[in-house]
């Protein structure tokens, strides 16, 4: 429920009601109705009402709506009440919380849950550390440490868990702690008994790597009074255990974290085209970045973009973009100034239909050809946070105009003119026809 030494100041949301209907022949639970029964945890926590879902009451009874359930299907799930802790509770004291479900069409089922006060909150270092330049395949140390500020004795040992983010794998791995799968994330169990105002490390480090093609990464680690191992840690580590050893007192924070960046490199250069036609002439040009790897970058917040300052002579017109099936018109930000760039940021929503994370990502510029000017050429210029080679970022957009045809070049009285022209010259020749039709009558 909460941790002893909490208190009157724990707050639990947690406990969540699902229900769901057993597949059978007999077709929809009609009215589903779970009434829950805190009153089993008199003493040693309080139930208030709940934070979410359809449920009422203020406690210690609460009665939860579910509706129609289809048979066989997912089901819905409540959170019927808050838990707030006692002042004088102690590790392992508990209460039982009652449920009762009922439909219209089938019979009730009830159940117990025995919920139990936890041991004392261990400590973690409360700064987050940052490591640069993490080579792939190199592993790099940590020494996770705990302290136990509370008035109570962890009677049943620790626990270590350790999860990772951004490809990072784990190793050695000792007999004590268990793995997931991909060695991303480990849990460690240790019997040590952390009397109060002790604090700990692991007896050697645990050593983290950076898979192959990842940019940054985070690893993090909490301490926990009750060692009963979580689900997905399968794998069981096959090298000599590690044990804890005392160390300072001074660890204030609830999770440890390391952030790190490594020393890949996304390299990006500039997808660029000609801009090329007559003058009048509105020709889509297709501009944008390709990613050379060997990172490849997933964040929004990192994906970075490409600046376009279009040759002199031409205008854009549009940088038309698609967001579900909804049109836009600017998919780049314009420029405050005439001659700005056009800043194109491709983790935007914007670019989500051209995006593509590991290869080339481009859009269409709509852009009009308003004169000729022998050599002009605009610039792109890509960029983002993990670019280590800056020699590629800049690239040109060539103007290459031909004179507007004639009809462009005449203005539009002259067009004008000669169109009336041509109509009297068709008006003269039909009535020169016509006295001819007349006679052979």
């Amino acid at each position: 429920m909460y941790s002893a030494d909490e208190g009157a100041s724990a707050s639990n949301s947690d406990f969540v009601v699902p229900v769901s209907v057993v597949p059978s022949d007999g077709g929809q639970a009609r009215n589903v109705k779970v009434v829950v029964d805190a009153s089993g945890l008199k003493g040693v926590a309080q139930a208030g009402k709940g934070g979410y879902g359809n449920c009422t009451g203020e406690g210690p009874v609460f009665t939860c709506v579910y509706g129609d359930l289809e048979n066989g299907g997912d089901g819905e799930a409540n959170a019927p009440f808050t838990l707030r802790g006692v002042d004088g509770v102690e590790p392992g004291d508990s209460g039982t919380v009652t449920y009762t479900a009922t439909a219209d069409n089938a019979a009730p089922v009830t159940g117990t849950t025995r919920m139990i006060v936890d041991g004392p909150t261990l400590g973690s270092p409360e700064a987050e550390k940052t490591v640069m330049g993490v080579a792939p395949g190199k592993s790099r140390p940590l020494t996770p440490k705990f302290a136990n500020r509370s008035r109570f004795t962890t009677e049943r040992g620790v626990a270590l868990q350790l999860g990772t983010e951004g490809g990072l794998l784990m190793g050695p791995r000792p007999s004590n702690c268990y793995f997931d799968p991909k060695y991303t994330s480990a849990w460690c169990s240790f019997s040590t008994k952390a009397a109060p105002g002790t604090a700990y490390r692991t007896s050697a480090p645990i050593r983290y790597t950076a898979a192959p093609g990842k940019v940054k990464g985070t690893l993090s680690y909490t301490w926990s009074s009750e060692p009963d191992k979580p689900e997905g840690f399968t794998v069981r580590g096959e090298g000599p255990p590690i044990s804890l050893t005392r160390t300072d007192r001074g660890l204030t924070g609830a999770v440890g974290r390391v952030w790190f960046e490594t020393t890949v490199q996304a390299d990006y250069e500039p997808v660029t085209a000609t801009v090329r036609g007559r003058v009048g002439d509105t020709v889509r040009v297709r501009l944008g970045v390709r990613n050379h790897g060997p990172g490849r970058l997933t964040g929004s917040e990192t994906l970075g973009g490409f600046e376009v300052i279009p040759p002199e002579g031409t205008t854009v017109t549009s940088i038309p973009f698609t967001i579900e099936e909804d049109g836009g018109t600017w998919a780049c930000e314009r420029p405050e100034k005439p001659g700005g760039a056009f800043v194109c940021d491709i983790g935007s929503g914007r670019f989500i239909d051209v995006l593509d994370q590991g290869g080339t990502t481009a859009i269409d510029f709509h852009i009009r050809i308003d004169r000729q000017v022998p050599g002009a050429k605009g610039t792109i210029r890509t960029h983002n946070p993990y670019d280590r080679t800056p020699g590629n970022d800049l690239a040109y957009i060539p103007l290459d105009a031909s004179p507007a045809p004639p009809h462009r070049r005449a203005g539009p009285w002259a067009v004008g003119i000669a169109a009336l022209l041509v109509l009297a010259a068709l008006y003269g020749h039909r009535r020169r026809l016509l006295p001819q039709f007349s006679r052979r009558r």
